[in-house]
């Protein structure tokens, strides 16, 4: 996914993208670029409009996210006590979280 974003990056910004330049992306926020994953990416855009691919893709989410929800929105009402229990559980440690930040002097937003 990172080459890809870095190849899309250079696209946007009106660039022809190659290996260098993808590298030199990648490397800028600390990735290191494995060449041939990159050969594969490159190989797969070559001869592609990424503008055509962007809009094939989002066709395919389009349909994916009109698909009905699936069943089983009951199941988790049916556990009853041991979801509180967790929920307490969680909320106690939560507060001895806040509790041992404020007595160290620093909170979140300090």
């Amino acid at each position: 996914m990172r080459y890809i974003a870095a190849y899309m990056l250079l696209q946007l910004a009106g660039k022809e993208p190659t290996d260098d330049k993808i590298e030199k992306i990648l490397g800028s926020v600390g990735v290191d670029c494995d060449a041939k994953r990159l050969k594969e990416v490159m190989k797969s855009f070559a001869g592609k409009d990424v503008d055509e691919l962007v809009a094939q893709g989002s066709e395919k989410l389009a349909v994916v996210s009109a698909a009905p929800p699936a069943a089983g929105g009951a199941a988790p009402a049916a556990a009853g006590g041991a979801g509180e229990a967790k929920k307490e559980e969680a909320k106690k440690e939560a507060e001895s979280d806040t509790d041992s930040d404020a007595s160290m002097g620093m909170g979140l937003f300090d």
